[in-house]
């Protein structure tokens, strides 16, 4: 099976080489089209909250340098078990992305997650700088990368 992904965000509306015609050039920038449907790429905001824990867990050595984050990155029964332990807030708390538009309390809301719900994880501060820059959400992208070289620094990694 061949998946088919193709982002058609060169031209803007309104910009140069907008036809008017539903060409590709009419849709808004992020828009992609998988398996011939076009969908728009959810748009994010840095979360405030996330950044200041993932400092603190840095602060503190609540790290791991060396992991798997494709096995340790939280899934749906993990995020499930911390919300009845926990509340919004606290969840809220081990991402860095907040979905534009997304309803609050609801686990949509809550993108680029860093660690385990334990500890942050090096790998998954990487996974985020790695897809926030995928997908262009740049203050995502930069927050994460900000926090691997505190992280670095702080691991006695850096130079």
């Amino acid at each position: 099976m061949t998946l088919v992904l193709e982002c058609l965000d060169d031209v803007a509306p309104g910009k140069s080489g907008a036809t008017g015609d539903g060409d590709s050039h009419d849709r808004p920038p992020f828009t992609i089209r998988l398996f011939g449907y076009f969908a728009r790429m959810a748009s994010y905001s840095l979360n405030p909250s996330g950044v200041a824990q993932a400092r603190k867990l840095i602060e503190a050595k609540q790290y791991v340098l060396n992991s798997d984050w494709g096995t340790v990155q939280p899934g749906a029964e993990a995020q499930n078990l911390f919300l009845k332990k926990h509340d919004w807030a606290e969840y809220a708390a081990w991402h860095l992305g907040l979905t534009d538009g997304a309803n609050d309390e609801t686990k949509a809301r809550y993108a680029f997650v860093y660690g385990d719900f334990k500890r942050i994880h090096r790998t998954g501060l990487i996974a985020c700088v790695y897809r926030a820059a995928e997908w262009r959400h740049k203050d995502v992208e930069l927050a994460a990368h900000d926090l691997l070289q505190l992280l670095d620094k702080k691991a006695g990694i850096a130079t």
